[in-house]
Order: structure tokens, then C-alpha cells, then sequence
């Protein structure tokens, strides 16, 4: 790796990604729990779902899991532990790869 930039490892770069957009949809994810918590205006859950996809499932389902938030709503308990797992393979792959 000497010599290689962050942009020419893609599985660094992912795993970068992976972890920035994970801290983000958790902290979007206690937030809304605050916000929940005082009747106040929500996160959508389609801008949630939205930062799951791009990346951030694992932050999500760990938010989910810590702050108690979501876990009423099947497509979360169900959707965030598997956009999780594919993007955990995806890396993997790029790993092998």
C-alpha cells in the first residue's frame, strides 16, 4: 500500500464511507428519538431509509437497537439488519477481490 492513495484502495475508501455515513443515520437516529420523545418534527422515514442505503444500515440498526427507536416498524427491523448485511458483503467482496 505504500505510495497508494485513499482513492485507489476501493475497499478502504467503502469501509471510510461505510463508517461516515454510519455515524450520521446514528446520530439522525438519536435525534429522532429526541425529537420523538418531546412531540416535536420528525426525521421522515424515507430520509432514514435513504441514509441506510447509502450506506449508513449499520449505524441505523445500532441506533435502532441502542435508543430503542423504530423497532415497532417491521421495515426497519427487518430492512436495516439486511441492507447491513449487503453492504457488509460488498466489502468483503472488495476485500477478497
Amino acid at each position: 500500500m505504500s505510495g497508494s492513495t485513499l482513492l485507489e484502495q476501493p475497499a478502504l475508501l467503502l469501509a471510510a464511507w461505510l463508517l461516515l455515513m454510519s455515524a450520521v443515520l446514528f446520530a439522525a437516529m438519536a435525534g429522532d428519538k429526541h425529537r420523538a420523545r418531546r412531540k416535536l418534527r420528525r426525521t421522515p422515514e424515507a430520509r432514514l431509509f435513504l441514509m441506510a442505503a447509502l450506506g449508513g444500515a449499520l449505524g441505523g440498526w445500532l441506533g435502532m437497537l441502542l435508543f430503542r427507536h423504530k423497532t415497532k416498524h417491521r421495515s426497519f427491523r427487518l430492512g436495516f439488519p439486511l441492507l447491513s448485511l449487503l453492504q457488509l458483503a460488498f466489502f468483503a467482496y472488495l476485500i477478497i477481490n
